[in-house]
């Protein structure tokens, strides 16, 4: 299974401008720049966009190793902060901040953390900021 999403920038980076869109339909050209990424501007960024999906997965992981661990959660509401930095002679998303609110009535709070790690760790997301990454790059000119 493989989920497709795209992008395509115009301009040099402190000029130009971009958008993104997901062959899903479930959002197409969301526009993005330089002052989206970098300054304070209105708009979204490929680091929100990481941090939503972060979430989102983070939130599922976890509530499916809490109903396999024979506990019930009623919500799992997950926000997540992606920090973009230097690295080197560049820039990387440097850390993410996953903060939790697990509603698990009567469970045991120690074991609800325990679960919360193994999910973390468990996460495709989580997973794929350190997999393997290919590039198929086709030049024109």
């Amino acid at each position: 299974m493989a989920r497709t999403a795209s992008a395509e920038w115009y301009g040099d980076l402190k000029s130009g401008k971009g958008s993104m869109s997901s062959t899903s339909g479930a959002f197409t050209d969301l526009a993005f720049s330089f002052k989206t990424r970098f300054e304070d501007e209105p708009g979204t960024n490929p680091e929100e966009l990481v941090a939503a999906a972060h979430a989102g997965c983070f939130s599922m992981a976890l509530s499916n190793e809490l109903a396999s661990a024979g506990l019930n959660p009623e919500s799992v509401k997950t926000s997540a902060a992606a920090s973009l930095g230097e690295k080197g002679d560049g820039f990387a998303i440097t850390a993410i901040k996953l903060t939790t609110v697990a509603k698990v009535p009567g469970a045991d709070e120690a074991k609800v953390r325990e679960i919360a790690a193994k999910a973390k760790e468990g996460c495709p997301i989580s997973q794929s900021l350190t997999a393997d990454i290919s590039l198929d790059l086709t030049v024109e000119t």
